[in-house]
């Protein structure tokens, strides 16, 4: 059974909530929140890019950065510009991008579920990573954005959401500048919706294993220096949108590679079939693309050698075949030859770094499915780093978690 916890947010004035309300930490760079920031100092990027308003030579990683998240922080919570809620609620989220519409509910979840395996990871995460929210959670003494979780489609529940949706009016309706239409509702009936998820036996993580997993540090962190800790504080819950499976979109995880061997065409060559001018975008799954010297080259990965979920994936198959043997690339966590590029931003941006000489190669694959990533989860076993890419994206800053 799946816990669902109700929690007093912290919130921006409706009339406000365009300013607030920002793109998650991880799909943008240090330069590109810098300028999505830029004029706007109740933009939520202060809070968890705090980076952008220090000097250019301070390291992600320093203590100021973290302190100057705090500092950003309870400055906007303690402004007129914020508001908390004075009861615990649940709440409903909708966001409509290309006409397509996600619907979720906005609540805490257990690091308790987390621990025990209720809710259900599907890829490691990057230790840098893990340090550096753990580290801002903890300074902040906040979650201060949430994870995106799905579960098996329940009838009820999606009854529940839209039932609400349409009697009542919302508190939050805005067209963010990237045309994603973003609608919350403050749910009247959260204890029929905890009820309901008391009969999930299982939550997917689909965006933001690192946040799960620097909450469930945090809380432990939290928990060894409070001598009367009994497991209901509000540091051992942290917020996620829970959208049903039906509505979940993935794209494609694509990759580049900064540097490659002067013969690395022509040992692919000894192994595959290249296709010369191929589609920069794969057809199908076993297919992927490669860009490299101003021209897409395609490939057909072959065959799995082992015949478990994991083993099957496109992104499996590309470390097995391709990275480790010609790149020698073992572990895309943490080897600095490798970076990743949400499908968003298309093709056109893998061209681009290649082209400019910030890499040498980019790759481009096929999304992983939805069943592909519950196939995975459901045996116990991990995809590569970066495998899925959701879209569209929550927005920070609109429900804040304190504790």
């Amino acid at each position: 059974m799946a816990i669902l916890k109700p929690f007093k947010a912290w919130r921006p004035k409706p009339e406000l909530a365009p300013q607030v309300a920002c793109v998650p930490y991880d799909v943008v760079n240090t330069q590109e929140a810098k300028e999505l920031a830029r004029g706007n100092p109740k933009s939520f990027l202060h809070v968890i890019r705090p980076e952008i308003g220090l000097p250019e030579s301070t390291s992600v990683y320093s203590a100021e950065v973290y302190e100057k998240g705090r500092e950003n922080l309870y400055e906007l919570l303690n402004s007129s510009a914020f508001i908390q809620e004075e009861q615990n609620s649940l709440y409903i989220y909708r966001l409509i991008m290309d006409g397509r519409s996600q619907t979720g509910i906005y609540g805490c979840v257990s690091v308790e579920d987390y621990d025990n395996e209720v809710i259900v990871k599907h890829e490691l995460t990057r230790p840098n990573k893990e340090d550096d929210r753990t580290k801002h959670i903890l300074t902040q003494q906040a979650h201060a954005e949430p994870v995106m979780m799905t579960f098996r489609d329940n009838a009820s529940i999606t009854s529940v959401m839209n039932e609400h949706m349409e009697n009542n009016d919302p508190i939050y309706d805005f067209t963010a500048e990237d045309d994603v239409k973003h609608t919350i509702w403050k749910a009247d009936n959260n204890e029929t919706l905890v009820e309901a998820f008391k009969n999930i036996p299982n939550i997917y993580i689909a965006d933001g294993h690192h946040r799960c997993a620097s909450a469930a540090r945090a809380a432990k962190e939290q928990a060894s220096q409070n001598p009367t800790h009994d497991g209901t504080e509000a540091y051992n819950f942290f917020p996620a949108v829970l959208v049903p499976m039906d509505q979940i979109k993935i794209l494609a995880y694509n990759r580049i590679i900064f540097s490659i061997p002067d013969n690395f065409l022509e040992k692919l060559q000894e192994d595959f079939d290249l296709e010369r001018k191929a589609k920069p975008v794969p057809t199908g799954k076993g297919m992927i693309s490669l860009y490299l010297n101003e021209n897409w080259y395609g490939l057909t990965l072959k065959d799995p050698v082992k015949n478990d979920p994991a083993s099957k994936l496109d992104i499996t198959l590309l470390q097995d075949q391709i990275l480790e043997p010609l790149l020698g690339i073992k572990d895309q966590r943490t080897d600095p030859n490798i970076d990743f590029v949400g499908g968003i931003r298309g093709t056109g941006e893998l061209e681009k770094l290649v082209d400019n000489g910030e890499a040498a190669l980019g790759i481009s694959m096929y999304p992983t499915s939805i069943e592909e990533l519950v196939k995975v989860s459901d045996a116990g076993l991990l995809m590569p780093p970066k495998s899925t890419w959701f879209e569209p994206k929550l927005r920070s800053g609109l429900l804040i978690h304190t504790f």
